[in-house]
């Protein structure tokens, strides 16, 4: 659904715009706590040979997929410095996978809490910023590594409900999904 929501007259508007049209943080204070899951993912591209690499503990930086989970794990908790407009939540959990494929890194950040507002912009944050940090650990062999297709994956809980991306399926990644089963 995204942040428009209906303004005067029904017509869609931005959330985090006031009526003059001035950035605000929206006030969550009449909404009830609820649990709420976000999933989100990207994959970094690289050349058979970093994939090589990567899979055999090859890199000259270490253990990449390591380094990178625990980036994506702080990326979350960090998200309120860096997203401006963005409300500090009590993070109960985050999950960052990262699976190889026969072309790229596919990573998965699932995050959860009981608040007054979603986690959309941890779980975006914590995808990010794992894929930031395999850049940087395999940049050293592979300068042109490309992070592709950043994007909202699934997200459950408050009164916009759930939502499933276009193409990802119910319950698709098990847990890790925000529409699968909670821990």
């Amino acid at each position: 659904m995204g942040p428009l929501r209906g303004g005067r007259g029904g017509e869609p508007r931005l959330t985090h715009l006031d009526e003059r049209g001035a950035a605000r943080m929206v006030d969550v204070s009449a909404k009830p706590e609820s649990e709420r899951v976000a999933v989100a993912g990207c994959r970094v591209l690289l050349a058979p040979a970093t994939l090589e690499l990567l899979a055999a503990g090859g890199l000259p930086k270490g253990d990449a997929l390591a380094v990178a989970r625990v980036a994506g794990i702080m990326g979350a908790k960090r998200t309120p410095d860096l997203v401006p407009l963005c409300h500090p939540l009590p993070i109960t959990g985050v999950d960052v996978d990262l699976a190889l494929e026969l072309d790229a890194v596919a990573i998965t950040a699932t995050v959860r809490t009981t608040a007054r507002t979603g986690v959309e912009m941890e779980a975006l944050t914590a995808a990010a910023v794992a894929a930031l940090a395999l850049y940087d650990m395999v940049k050293g062999v592979q300068r042109d590594a490309r992070v592709d297709g950043l994007r909202l994956l699934a997200k459950r809980g408050g009164r916009s409900g759930e939502y499933l991306a276009a193409g990802e399926a119910p319950g698709a990644g098990g847990e890790g999904h925000a529409t699968g089963e909670a821990e």
